[in-house]
């Protein structure tokens, strides 16, 4: 019995350890026809550039990882997974992470933004996702929906609770962006928009963005 005893303690924690994951952090990002070329590169460039600040990364690994995906969305039937589900354990697994975002290459545009859709395909992926304590879907986009349902619709069919969307709506295509990410799109218990000033703030947006998904907690600003 004692041996047993001793036996189970010695695997307990490499079992419990191997199994902790405190966030599951999917990302999507609107390549609908209102996003030029150079737009869509300061957003691919922005998103690697926020994984690599010190301020995210030092997040990350301050709780031992967590699991990350991204995709890209459009209208209807245009997802595209630009990075599969990967653990976020290390320095060298964000790098990685970062790497496979910049060498990703738009699909072709010219597409409306189907939101609804695309947040519906998006909470589907989290089926394949490690098991995490928290599921947080992080839209950003600079559109309102013009085609298929919208995200409340979506959320009022299927049983998202828990899962968190929160949004990165992007100023300058259009006034309504805001609201409707605010009212549409936002879904769950803390979740929140984050503006960005166009496409050349993104990068410094989805910074604080991701930094307050990360840390689980209302961020003001970041030096």
């Amino acid at each position: 019995m004692r041996r047993a005893l001793a036996l189970l303690l010695a695997l307990w924690p490499l079992s419990a350890g191997a199994q902790d994951c405190r966030l599951a952090l999917l990302l999507a990002l609107d390549v609908s026809s209102s996003i030029d070329e150079i737009e869509y590169a300061q957003q691919r460039d922005g998103l690697a550039a926020a994984l690599l600040s010190e301020d995210v990364r030092g997040a990350i690994l301050a709780g031992g990882g967590i699991a990350l995906s991204a995709y890209e969305w459009s209208g209807r039937y245009r997802t595209r997974v630009i990075l599969p589900w990967v653990m976020l354990s290390d320095a060298q697994d964000i790098v990685n992470a970062a790497s496979d975002i910049l060498s990703t290459h738009r699909q072709r545009g010219g597409y409306p933004t189907a939101l609804g859709l695309a947040v519906g395909d998006g909470i589907g992926m989290f089926e394949t996702a490690p098991t995490c304590d928290r599921k947080v879907l992080d839209v950003s986009g600079d559109g309102i929906t013009n085609d298929g349902v919208w995200p409340q619709e979506i959320y009022a069919r299927l049983p998202y609770a828990h899962v968190t969307v929160n949004g990165l709506a992007v100023l300058g295509a259009d006034p309504d962006v805001v609201d409707h990410y605010t009212d549409e799109l936002r879904h769950g218990p803390g979740s929140f928009v984050e503006i960005a000033t166009g496409y050349a703030g993104y990068e410094q947006a989805m910074t604080r963005k991701l930094f307050r998904e990360i840390e689980n907690r209302v961020v003001g600003a970041l030096q």
